[in-house]
């Protein structure tokens, strides 16, 4: 089964609850609390419900606002970008475009070269060091 064809008993099967309600829900985790936030080993953050790679830590910079932020995604096209009208501001809306998941939000104030703050939650990937990192440690 495809992952767009998974009914919402199958998430919350496969999910935890908050990764449930961040990722199928479209819901947001407090500042400062996921587990990547203030990560900087080297590797790449899949999407946590599909697998699909999303952000390497070579784009991943501190924003200080609390969520884990890169400049850029690995592919662009492996994402969707929406606008959402939600709690009275514009944004634009993150989504795995593989499985749909809710990842997080697109600013403009992130860092050259792209100048762009892709602020995402922890609760919707999961890291894999880099093998070939001087520390060696293989998958997370």
């Amino acid at each position: 089964m495809k992952p767009r064809d998974l009914s919402p008993q199958d998430w919350k099967t496969r999910l935890t609850p908050e990764q449930y309600r961040v990722c199928r829900l479209g819901g947001t985790e407090p500042p400062f609390s996921g587990a990547y936030w203030a990560t900087t080993d080297p590797g790449a953050y899949s999407c946590v419900c599909c697998g699909e790679p999303l952000f390497r830590s070579e784009t991943k910079f501190d924003s200080g606002c609390g969520w884990p932020s890169f400049y850029a995604p690995i592919d662009k096209a492996k994402i969707s970008e929406l606008v959402d009208h939600s709690h009275g501001m514009t944004r634009v809306e993150v989504r795995c475009l593989r499985c749909d998941s809710h990842l997080g939000h697109v600013f403009d104030d992130g860092p050259k070269p792209t100048g762009l703050r892709y602020c995402i939650n922890s609760e919707s990937l999961t890291f894999a060091h880099d093998p070939t990192s001087p520390d060696g440690r293989g998958e997370d």
